[in-house]
């Protein structure tokens, strides 16, 4: 039996729809076939279990999502202009994508040792590069000390936790999902502000 592609992608767009809104442990394969508009037998025939759909799309996610920023962290820019290409691209696929935070923090938290792996950051030496960048600024007095690892830490939650805290976001404030992109298109100017200025 031949799989048809385009109800593969069906299903992945529906269980991506899905995913989102009710994440890992609240979604159900019955919900995911009714929003793909399939019968839960063809869903099974394509994917035996939930956890087989997630890692699917998360692989998906992954293979766009990780050479753009590894592109970013490699490339020979100025400390200032790299963070702001960083967000820039960042909070760009997140709009875009925003699944990609809850597969993230899902394949985080589940298989940590895995997700190191598939993302790869590590085996490409960009931090490496990046250590190295930072100690140089530190030198020539333009920064203060700062490890990669606390500066990657508070440039991926500047980026990611709004998306991941969206719904509290719109509760707090009454905001629609316009005004919710409108303020992260704001953060794309302030958050490379507000780095700069914690290490100088």
């Amino acid at each position: 039996m031949k799989k048809d592609i385009s109800t593969e992608e069906k299903i992945k767009q529906a269980a991506s729809k899905v995913f989102v809104k009710k994440g890992l442990a609240g979604a159900r394969m019955q919900e995911i076939a009714d929003e793909a508009g399939i019968n839960k037998a063809m869903l099974h025939y394509y994917y035996r279990s939930k956890d087989k759909l997630f890692h699917s799309i998360f692989m998906e996610v992954v293979k766009e999502f990780t050479p753009k920023i590894i592109g970013v962290l490699n490339a020979d820019l100025p400390l200032q202009k790299k963070i702001e290409r960083y967000v820039e691209e960042y909070i760009g696929m997140l709009k875009n994508d925003p699944a990609i935070p809850l597969f993230i923090f899902n394949e985080m938290k589940n298989n940590p040792k895995e997700f190191i792996e598939k993302v790869g950051i590590v085996e490409s030496g960009v931090l490496d590069k990046l250590n190295d960048q930072l100690i140089e600024e530190k030198r020539v007095g333009n920064i203060r000390f700062i490890s990669v690892h606390e500066f990657m830490i508070n440039l991926v939650s500047l980026c990611v936790f709004p998306f991941l805290a969206k719904p509290m976001f719109q509760g707090i404030f009454n905001a629609s999902d316009d005004e919710f992109y409108k303020f992260m298109e704001m953060r794309k100017k302030s958050i490379p502000v507000f780095m700069m200025a914690a290490i100088s």
